[in-house]
């Protein structure tokens, strides 16, 4: 199944765009600052979460526009089923409430990443393996999001209960302490959950990289190191015996917000954040078309790549076509010009993107 009938309506700098006719390969081709990523974010908002940007929803919404926004796709199938209607957006009365609707239903965030799992890369995860540790942190659960949808249920309620410990810990007086175990209860049983979806996360990343490796793409060996007990009982031990420490910090400092992800290069076992640039983005790409293929098994999948194929020579954008045909996902890209796509073009849909509208060529 793949995506189809898409309309972008008031979102970014889209008035109205429609794009129909879609293929395994989509192309999206413009000049900087045509509205290309625009439409990469409005297919990224199709999964929970903040989208490919992070941006707030208000600012998602045409500028001098009406208010709100809305973003609508046909999920179809070649076996003359019914299409699926998945459509997401916000209200002009209530511009950072986002509203999902299932068939005309509405829904919630959860059972959309049900029906699609979104996976993307972008130029500013570039520098991924030399960003914080909390942006690492983001990526596995993203990527997470795309394989488990009720991840991101679990990071929203760990980290509204490390809020509420944390503004207790940081307060004056001595904060009461069945409230306390309230709160650690609920950091234990939805970081517990939390830290295993990212454990389990990692390892399919790992036994996918090496049954595959993708050739001639430097490969990185992936470990998720916590910081606390996965097991539920043991993390809320581990809690309530810190509240000494976390007190005179002011701050928790335990649980799975202070876990990490590391990266080295295969052969090599240096650093990722130690490598050079092309070799950064060459380990991206690899965990990018790992994750994508995991991410393909069991629901239909979209990857969005954006500006990908600029940043690589033609030997390596050669082999990420022949990858990317065989990941099952439907795949989204965008550049400025038609050139670095030759050796797909024959296969792809191709649109023209200019000033915040959306052309077939």
């Amino acid at each position: 199944m793949a995506l189809d009938r898409i309309q972008l309506i008031t979102f970014r700098n889209h008035a109205h765009s429609a794009i129909d006719g879609t293929s395994r390969f989509n192309l999206l081709v413009g000049e900087n600052g045509a509205g290309k990523t625009n439409v990469l974010e409005a297919l990224s908002l199709l999964a929970p979460g903040r989208g490919l940007r992070r941006a707030p929803l208000s600012e998602m919404a045409q500028a001098n526009g009406p208010g709100g926004f809305a973003i609508n796709v046909q999920l179809t199938g070649d076996d003359h089923s019914e299409p699926v209607s998945l459509g997401t957006g916000t209200e002009a009365a209530q511009p950072n409430r986002r509203q999902i609707r299932i068939n005309g239903s509405r829904s919630s965030a959860v059972t959309l990443g049900e029906w699609l799992s979104v996976c993307w890369l972008t130029p500013a995860q570039d520098r991924l393996f030399t960003d914080s540790a909390g942006a690492r942190r983001r990526q596995m659960d993203r990527m997470a999001l795309a394989l488990f949808p009720t991840h991101s249920s679990h990071a929203a309620r760990y980290e509204a209960a490390l809020r509420e410990r944390n503004r207790l810990l940081s307060g004056d007086g001595q904060p009461d302490p069945e409230w306390l175990a309230s709160l650690e209860a609920q950091m234990a049983a939805s970081g517990s959950m939390l830290a295993q979806g990212r454990a389990e996360l990692v390892t399919r990343l790992e036994d996918t990289l090496a049954e595959e490796a993708p050739y001639p793409f430097a490969r990185p060996h992936l470990l998720y190191r916590s910081s606390a007990p996965m097991v539920e009982e043991l993390l809320a031990e581990a809690l309530a015996k810190s509240r000494p420490k976390d007190r005179a910090a002011g701050r928790s400092l335990v649980g799975p917000h202070r876990d990490e992800l590391e990266a080295t290069m295969e052969g090599t076992g240096a650093p990722a954040a130690q490598c050079s640039t092309g070799e950064q983005k060459a380990m991206l790409v690899a965990m990018t078309l790992a994750h994508a293929g995991l991410a393909a098994r069991g629901r239909p999948s979209v990857l969005l790549l954006d500006e990908i194929a600029a940043h690589l020579d033609p030997i390596r954008r050669d082999a990420l076509y022949d990858r990317l045909r065989h990941s099952g996902a439907q795949i989204w890209m965008t550049g400025t010009e038609p050139a670095p796509f030759s050796g797909i073009e024959r296969e792809a849909a191709v649109w023209q993107v200019t000033a915040g509208t959306v052309e077939r060529l």
